[in-house]
């Protein structure tokens, strides 16, 4: 898997919660900082949730050190999907997207991930051991998935506590 493929990843729960409830925690950007060890927090520079509005993000991790984002609002359609785009909303660094549709009588929450196509954090680390490129990324989305599955517990978790 290349960086040059915007490889995709997702993890998925069952909620059982209100439709309206999930969507409320799905779109504070605030909240997967309480259950991600990267994603420090956000806040809004333009007025959100909406399609086009900017959030400024910040990041830490071991290896990159701290740093900040601007992501934009690519999609957004009450209560099913959030989107947003990191850096460029054509040529974004990452896209991260939460969809919600009901099945079995609960909802479906899943997060989704595409890496690229535009140049990230992990791109210094390719051009430095291209040799390397594929481990780099599985690696890298990984992380993401085990983050984005801890995001997806703990939003199940907040949405059936309210019940």
């Amino acid at each position: 898997m290349r960086y040059a493929d915007s490889p995709t990843t997702e993890v998925d729960v069952l909620v059982h919660a209100p439709i309206e409830r999930i969507w409320e925690l799905v779109t504070d950007i605030e909240l997967p900082a309480q259950f991600s060890t990267e994603f420090q927090g956000a806040e809004w520079i333009d007025a959100g949730p909406a399609v086009a509005a900017r959030f400024k993000g910040r990041n830490q991790h071991p290896a990159g050190g701290t740093w900040e984002t601007t992501s934009i609002v690519t999609r957004y359609d009450p209560p099913t999907v959030f989107e947003w785009a990191v850096g460029e909303a054509e040529h974004p660094s990452a896209t991260w997207r939460f969809e919600l549709a009901p099945k079995e009588g609960a909802i479906r929450l899943t997060q989704w991930c595409q890496i690229g196509p535009g140049p990230s954090g992990l791109t210094p680390a390719i051009v430095a051991m291209p040799d390397k490129e594929e481990r780099i990324v599985a690696r890298r989305l990984d992380e993401f998935r085990a983050s984005m599955r801890a995001t997806v517990e703990g939003i199940k978790q907040l949405a059936e506590a309210d019940r």
